[in-house]
């Protein structure tokens, strides 16, 4: 994943890689981790249990509010029962690509 480590951009949007924390205190995105030659994930934590699909549920609505777009355009391609996944998120590339960038940039 070239860009910015962990997101890429490809024709529906953006392929984004996250390492979700279930059972947090709050919904939130966090920093991106592990740079410096290791995989780059950009942390996410959901309040939701991982039971059910809850929790990727409440990703799912997490990154479409962070994100500006509607839940349909939020898609978990890999990772289904991880805490690892791979998004694709639908929409604008240049748009999402600088939401993404902006999360790199606040994790210095």
């Amino acid at each position: 994943m070239a860009e910015g480590g962990f997101f890429t951009i490809c024709s529906e949007g953006i392929r984004v890689r996250i390492r979700v924390t279930p059972k947090a205190a709050r919904d939130a995105i966090g920093s991106v981790e592990g740079v410096g030659g290791e995989e780059v994930w950009l942390k996410a934590r959901v309040r939701a249990v991982p039971e059910d699909g809850r929790a990727n549920r409440a990703l799912e609505k997490l990154l479409a509010k962070t994100f500006h777009v509607a839940k349909s355009d939020i898609a978990i391609e890999s990772g289904q029962t991880s805490r690892r996944k791979v998004v694709l998120i639908r929409g604008n590339r240049d748009v999402l690509a600088q939401t993404c960038m902006s999360f790199a940039e606040a994790s210095g």
